[in-house]
């Protein structure tokens, strides 16, 4: 991406999820589908080329669910009747999570009707490929303990054309993808396979239990 000029900044992209020309585009499409329509809860990942994402859905008037970075403090949770529009883009930002949003805990986070999620790839299938910390299998693990999300949960994500790939691995934990968006097209998928509906403890390392305090809340309430 970065060697043809559709990657945007931050750069270089390796080890990110690639922020690209044609975001905000894409974005725009992604606003206009029914299932963003129809939500009043959504969750966006933190990631810069999904920033447009969420400046759509404070404008919208719709609920913003994010993480915090690397889920070290949980879930974010910014209500856009306590943000002034001319602060949207802002409030749409990780720093302007902290000045915005607060952090929610798991008794208060609302049902999510609609996620978004960042790809270094996605297959045509809907597999989706991160940057590989696990942080978003994480996240939509945790809602599917909680109730929070369920296998009818829509999850889009946002890339650029040359991010659809013809084929990707998928472990267990690995949520797909049903909406592909990239700025010249809407790509809808059937699911070929059911969704994780839940934390596979077995993976869960004792590090990760130390760094995500909700992973042990969790554990704890089991």
């Amino acid at each position: 991406m970065d060697e043809t000029g559709v990657s945007k900044f931050p750069k270089p992209v390796l080890g990110r999820i690639p922020n690209f020309v044609g975001a905000e585009e894409a974005a725009r499409r992604l606003v206009e589908q029914v299932e963003f329509q129809d939500a009043e809860v959504i969750k966006v990942n933190p990631d810069a080329p999904q920033r447009d994402v969420r400046m759509g859905v404070l404008s919208a008037g719709k609920a913003l669910v994010a993480p915090s970075p690397r889920l070290r403090r949980g879930f974010m949770l910014l209500d856009p009747r306590t943000i002034s529009r001319r602060s949207h883009t802002e409030a749409s930002t990780i720093k302007g999570f902290f000045k915005y949003g607060r952090f929610c805990p798991l008794k208060e986070l609302p049902m999510v009707d609609l996620i978004v999620a960042g790809s270094v790839a996605v297959s045509k299938d809907g597999t989706r490929i991160g940057k590989g910390g696990g942080y978003s299998e994480i996240e939509y693990a945790v809602l599917r303990e909680l109730g929070l999300a369920s296998e009818k949960t829509p999850i889009f994500t946002t890339v650029h054309d040359v991010q659809i790939v013809d084929n990707a691995p998928r472990e267990a934990h690995d949520f797909t993808v049903d909406v592909i968006i990239t700025p010249t097209q809407v790509i809808r998928i059937k699911r070929k396979n059911p969704q994780p509906e839940g934390i596979l403890w077995e993976k869960i390392s004792p590090q990760q239990l130390l760094n995500m305090p909700i992973l042990l809340e969790l554990r704890k309430r089991r």
